[in-house]
């Protein structure tokens, strides 16, 4: 898979803007707030229809325009295919593969990205919702039908929160409708636990082996933190969703009390560990990044190996964060016939030899020149 050109309109700091692809390794250079990173956002967004960095895809749109609109061309199994997303101010949008309307699933499928920023670097230290947002994201690069189960599940849960918030002005519960919304949520969300649970269990046998590469002596496992699991690692979904009803009755009173669903996917977290210690209470800055990066890297064999598609890797100004050790581990890992765009100041942190094959671009108020 490659992406041969790509196309911005009006997309955050970009008031035109084109780039093509003629060479696999691709290096985008400027200063802070240039656009390095929106155009690297641009093209994972192609790939997901997300943002890590808003939940507000209005927030593209350049200050001051009516719309934003990506094109980009991508030759996929010797295939040219082009994708087309627009928004507008109305909150409209136009989606389209080779010119023609798509749905959101086939548009999704077409392209696949890893994108390794320096806001990964604080996975760890993050919030429980980041860390679920990192596990949903790469999940859905491999199942896209993951995405429709998250999106049933919240709409469940918010259905169910704002009746709590009507009956605490009433003083009226009506426990069957209750029940059934308790038993939509226990389906769905048991659904998506065992899926995250799938998910972890394949990438630590991969991020382990690349963590030992690098640490040489540290042993890497990850948890998922589910309160009503009781450390059940891989249980069936029947299993999961016994449980999750089980909890869902013992915490009725607390729910109806907070007026909000205290229990269920949207409320776990994933644990990191090195050598059986917590690695986010006690592990060096230098140990949590080797664990960013053996995860990215796993992220994106798994995605290539499940899909049949190598993804682009898009690596955000996150070589001037990594030392010498971890710097040469991420580059020699990359497979040479993945394509890589890497955004930086300069290029001093590259050797030569690499930079022999490396298509540079430079970036300046959302203008490129090569």
């Amino acid at each position: 898979m490659k992406l041969k050109c790509l196309n911005l309109k009006d997309y955050r700091n970009c008031e035109s803007l084109e780039l093509n692809f003629n060479k696999t390794k691709a290096l985008i250079i400027g200063k802070n707030a240039q656009g390095k990173t929106n155009i690297l956002e641009s093209i994972y967004f192609l790939s997901t229809l997300k943002t890590p960095r808003t939940s507000s895809v209005q927030e593209l749109i350049r200050f001051n325009k009516d719309y934003f609109k990506i094109d980009a061309e991508v030759t996929k199994a010797g295939t040219d295919i082009n994708l087309s997303y627009s928004y507008n101010t109305d909150k409209k949008r136009e989606i389209k593969v080779n010119l023609n309307k798509a749905t959101i699933k086939d548009f999704k499928s077409v392209l696949k990205t890893v994108l390794f920023s320096t806001s990964d670097l604080l996975l760890l230290r993050g919030a429980p919702q980041d860390r679920r947002d990192w596990l949903d994201r790469a999940i859905s690069q491999i199942y896209p039908a993951y995405d429709d189960r998250l999106s049933k599940y919240d709409k469940i849960r918010i259905q169910k929160n704002n009746y709590y918030k009507e009956s605490a002005k009433t003083g009226m519960v009506d426990n069957t409708l209750l029940e059934v919304l308790n038993e939509q949520l226990s389906v769905t969300g048991s659904n998506i636990i065992y899926i995250r649970l799938k998910y972890l269990k394949e990438i630590e046998r991969l991020a382990r082996e690349k963590h030992k590469t690098i640490s040489e002596t540290e042993n890497l496992s990850l948890v998922y933190d589910c309160s009503f699991l009781n450390n059940q690692e891989y249980p069936e979904v029947e299993d999961i969703q016994q449980e999750f009803k089980r909890s869902l009755n013992e915490r009725k009173e607390e729910e109806y009390r907070r007026c909000q669903a205290c229990v269920g996917p949207h409320r776990d977290d994933l644990l990191f560990y090195i050598n059986g210690q917590e690695a986010t209470k006690y592990a060096s800055q230098g140990q949590q990044r080797t664990i960013v990066l053996a995860l990215k890297l796993s992220e994106l064999y798994m995605i290539t190996e499940k899909t049949g598609d190598e993804p682009i890797l898009l690596l955000d100004d996150v070589l001037a964060e990594l030392d010498d050790l971890r710097q040469n581990y991420l580059l020699k890992s990359i497979n040479p016939n993945t394509q890589t765009i890497i955004t930086s100041v300069d290029t001093i942190l590259f050797e030569d030899e690499f930079l022999k094959d490396v298509e540079i671009f430079k970036i300046e108020g959302g203008k490129i020149s090569c």
